[in-house]
């Protein structure tokens, strides 16, 4: 009989980490900023069919970083999550912190107790009727839920990227400033200017379906 091959927990963590972190750096970054009526998220993103920011429910966005099919599958399952909630019960029961909560505990399962923990991060956002009522989440690879206020920031560089937007911010901001602060923000953490970008916005004055896509050519200042 075979003796099982031994590895410390603190090990075993250690390694799943820094495999995570190896994919998700290779993946593009993302930001979301607040501006005075509502969130922008700006994704630097050179192909035009795989999007990695979408609408989730009715002022409620989804934006991810690392692999495709594993931040898609995360998407899905709060797009049904937040459809059933808002049919048994009402739309205003489907909250970003609800679905930040079940993305958190999903991701933590997976890396807890599956072999390979999954190579994403994730931004949860929701615009509300006053600004003092927008949620920013970001979740990453092991389930770590984080509450941001202003900005956020996921991906390879995202720690390099928040400090840049925060050195930039402020609350009474516009969209075309939100917008010429995350390009600048990209343009100093890669050193280069971008090869193409998907932009979108939770914007409070579009009613009741906030989320509104910004074409390439409305992102570039």
């Amino acid at each position: 009989m075979s003796v099982p091959f031994y590895v410390a927990p603190e090990q075993l963590v250690r390694d799943k980490a820094e495999f995570a972190r190896k994919g998700i750096a290779r993946g593009r970054s993302i930001v979301a900023i607040e501006f005075d009526s509502g969130i922008l998220l700006l994704a630097e993103n050179v192909s035009r069919a795989l999007q990695k920011i979408s609408e989730v429910y009715d002022r409620i966005a989804f934006a991810g970083v690392g692999r495709y099919n594993e931040f898609e599958t995360l998407r899905k399952a709060g797009i049904r999550q937040a459809d059933l909630m808002g049919y048994l019960y009402s739309r205003v029961d489907v909250t970003a912190m609800g679905l930040a909560t079940g993305f958190s505990q999903t991701l933590g399962q997976i890396f807890s107790h599956e072999p390979k923990p999954f190579e994403v991060e994730v931004l949860i956002c929701e615009v509300d009727s006053d600004s003092d009522g927008n949620r920013l989440f970001k979740i990453t690879y092991d389930g770590t839920l984080y509450d941001q206020r202003g900005v956020a920031a996921i991906g390879g560089k995202g720690e390099t990227l928040e400090q840049a937007l925060r050195a930039g911010y402020r609350e009474d901001m516009t969209l075309e400033d939100a917008i010429e602060l995350g390009v600048s923000a990209f343009r100093e953490s890669e050193g280069r200017e971008s090869e193409g970008w998907e932009a979108a916005v939770l914007d409070r004055e579009n009613g009741r379906r906030a989320f509104r896509r910004i074409q390439v050519g409305e992102a570039a200042p």
